[in-house]
């Protein structure tokens, strides 16, 4: 079976009946992570080999990567002929980091994906989906035997609001000084009563907010107005609190008694609020690390014994007096899921089961698979840091690095003292694309045994990238 559809923009999949499959629905940036998913079903799955088949809407010049069904709503302005991305086009396509809710609008209704799943279910008993996070607007689950391998995404919806988070969480974990408006009139007139106390900013967030976007820190009534002047929500605004740690914990909920912490890391956070990458080992204390553990233990039993089931995490800051603070919950697998995975793999005995595993255990069985081990400590030394590459205006891209799919086996040489430190560049889109604001460009990840060697390979990966880019209105001024 070959897949065919005027929406698709560009495959490398045909279907094999003799093997068991599963969808991935997200971005490239995950995709590695199904290979542990693969790992796990295989071990459930001893008659047929299991293979996945990931749908993206990245584009990208080419695709180093398999089973790959590329379905991009706004690519359709790119009029990408013979379901292959044109190389003899003179004008630049576009790079752009599509709304996820239109992307899984577009995945669910399309024909040839409903058709494939179709015939995939007259070969197994079920289709398991895998995704970063559970969303609303991926319905291919009402599907007889079509199963998301992840958190319920009603319950993801609602625990990913903030305002719900705090109102719940109020007696399990330390909150900052904070005021929950109810609309945008409410918002002005409390963020201006408070202004001469909180002196040191007010934070104000949407009800859903992530990576920075419908979030700001602000130090006037003016900053208030032109970043929320065009919206209508509900507002979770909190003092903001002088720091330099923003850690966040990776856990597992499998029941409301059950839960698996991975690991904590220190996020890179600019401008107060917006995430731009992550490292590992985090320079928490022995003592915040107990109560980062605690607390995130505590939410988590709280999420289960609502009925979540999966990866979640928890951020939380750390003041200059060294007193620890919640900030939110991420119902959902985040940043440093992949990472993570590969850390563990390398410090875990063979055989623990890994994120994936435990995720599927708990959405299917309300249960951890024996063996399971938590990391107790860094006993190979394994360092890491992730810088993701975001555009705030229009570039041009005139090089391109090669997509690198070896970012598990960097971890294991580095495990291993075959290499001292390396690190890798990945998604990056190719040459003669327009980069719109707003896009991940490409992801650095760099690998060592000491955090100094880590900025080194980040400090080079950024400047690599760097060099396939230029301002989108040069080309003009070139031509």
């Amino acid at each position: 079976m070959v897949i065919e559809d005027d929406e698709i923009l560009f495959t490398n999949f045909t279907y094999t009946p003799d093997c068991y499959y599963f969808l991935y629905i997200g971005e490239l940036k995950t995709y590695s992570l199904n290979f542990f998913v693969q790992e796990a079903l295989s071990r459930r799955i001893t008659n047929k080999p299991v293979k996945f088949v990931a749908i993206i809407p990245d584009i990208c010049i080419q695709y180093n990567y398999t089973n790959i069904i590329v379905i991009n709503p706004r690519g359709d302005e790119e009029l990408i002929s013979d379901h292959n991305i044109s190389q003899s086009t003179k004008d630049p396509r576009k790079s752009w980091r599509v709304d996820t809710a239109i992307f899984m609008t577009a995945v669910s209704h399309n024909p040839a994906i409903r058709t494939l799943i179709n015939k995939i279910l007259e070969k197994q008993n079920i289709l398991y989906i895998n995704m970063y996070e559970s969303l609303l607007e991926m319905t291919l689950d009402q599907i007889e035997r079509v199963k998301v391998l992840g958190p319920d995404k009603y319950l993801a919806r609602k625990f990913n609001n903030k305002v719900t988070q705090y109102k719940a969480l109020a007696d399990i974990v330390p909150l900052a000084d904070h005021r929950i408006c109810e609309n945008w009139d409410c918002l002005l007139k409390i963020t201006s009563s408070l202004r001469g106390e909180w002196q040191d900013g007010i934070f104000v967030s949407g009800a859903f907010s992530a990576a920075g976007i419908n979030s700001a820190v602000t130090y006037t009534q003016e900053q208030v107005e032109t970043k929320f002047g065009n919206t209508d929500d509900v507002y979770l605004i909190s003092r903001f609190i002088p720091h330099k740690l923003d850690p966040t914990v990776l856990g597992v909920v499998a029941n409301e008694e059950e839960v698996y912490i991975a690991g904590i890391a220190d996020q890179v956070i600019v401008e107060g609020n917006r995430f731009i990458g992550s490292k590992f080992p985090s320079q928490v204390s022995l003592e915040q690390r107990q109560k980062l553990n605690d607390y995130t233990v505590a939410v988590g039993k709280f999420l289960g014994s609502q009925g979540y089931r999966g990866i979640f995490g928890c951020d939380y800051l750390i003041d200059d007096e060294g007193a620890v603070f919640f900030l939110e919950i991420n119902a959902r697998k985040q940043g440093t899921t992949l990472e993570f995975c590969f850390t563990l793999e390398q410090t875990l005995p063979e055989g623990s089961p890994m994120l994936p595993e435990l995720e599927y255990f708990a959405v299917t069985e309300n249960r951890f698979p024996p063996h399971t081990m938590e990391m107790e400590n860094n006993i190979r030394n394994i360092h890491w840091g992730t810088y993701n590459y975001k555009i705030e205006t229009k570039k041009l891209t005139t090089g391109y690095i090669p997509q690198n799919p070896y970012e598990r086996e960097t971890f294991r040489k580095v495990a291993n003292g075959e290499l001292i430190k390396d690190f890798v560049i990945l998604e990056h889109p190719g040459t003669n694309f327009h980069v719109m604001p707003g896009s991940f460009l490409a992801r650095v990840v760099s690998v060592a045994n000491n955090r100094e060697d880590v900025d080194e390979g980040l400090c080079q990966g950024v400047g690599f990238i760097r060099q396939t880019i230029i301002e989108a209105d040069e080309q003009t001024l070139q031509n």
